[in-house]
């Protein structure tokens, strides 16, 4: 078993260094890695290294399917250019849920796993959606307005493909095995994962392509959601 301060070193150590590396590729802003750096604490305080775990694939996942055939998505949409790398906002709208939850199951250990449930549904959930944005207008044969169900432009708030929605599904499962192994658990939540990506395409196509909210709260909207429902189906099956 680790021993507390070597524990607290690795933590510290491993934090840092995610923080530096985002900052040296630009990934992240300073702003940016200051809030992973946040998150990523807040995360390891309720659930230790597994938490942290889970963490760490959402990012990698999210840093592969980001980076890959950049120059044909920026193409498509040339507005999503961040050459300094994601701001704090960004990072807080697809983190933000897991961290509060994590810091309330910390303040209410009694309820922890009913808030852990929530954390790893939230990160399924922008796990999912990272996967189906991002792949989805590489991978895509056709692409549907998910509102009208009627073919609509790759790329466009709200548009999904049946390519981007597999791999966001399957996104959203190796976060709930990660966390639950092969488990009723851990299908709930992948399937709420799934779910809260869906309402993510339903809210833009509703809410954000008329410009009543913008890219941040979509994605902190549709991570409660996904948060919400990943409790509701635990509370159901147990």
């Amino acid at each position: 078993m680790i021993a507390l301060g070597t524990e607290k070193l690795l933590l510290a150590a491993f934090l840092v260094a995610i923080m530096v590396i985002c900052l040296k590729f630009k990934k992240l802003t300073f702003s940016g890695a200051l809030a992973a750096g946040i998150i990523g604490l807040s995360v390891f305080l309720a659930d230790h290294w597994r938490g942290l775990l889970l963490l760490f694939i959402f990012f990698v996942l999210s840093v592969l399917a980001t980076s890959y055939k950049i120059d044909f998505k920026l193409k498509l949409q040339p507005q999503s250019a961040q050459p300094n790398g994601r701001t704090a906002g960004q990072v807080f709208a697809n983190g933000g849920v897991a961290a509060t939850c994590a810091l309330f199951g910390i303040l209410d250990p009694e309820h922890l796993q009913f808030y852990l449930i929530m954390m790893v549904s939230s990160l399924a959930s922008a796990t999912a959606d990272t996967l189906s944005s991002e792949l989805g207008i590489v991978y895509g044969s056709r692409f549907y307005n998910i509102l009208t169900l009627k073919q609509d432009t790759n790329g466009l708030d709200g548009v999904v493909s049946i390519e981007g929605t597999l791999l966001g599904a399957i996104g959203a499962f190796v976060v709930g095995l990660s966390f639950a192994a092969f488990s009723i658990t851990s299908l709930l939540i992948g399937i709420a994962g799934i779910l809260g990506n869906l309402s993510d395409s339903v809210i833009g196509a509703s809410l954000e392509r008329r410009g009543v909210i913008g890219n941040n709260f979509v994605n902190f909207l549709n991570t409660l959601f996904a948060a919400v429902v990943g409790l509701l189906f635990y509370l159901l099956i147990y």
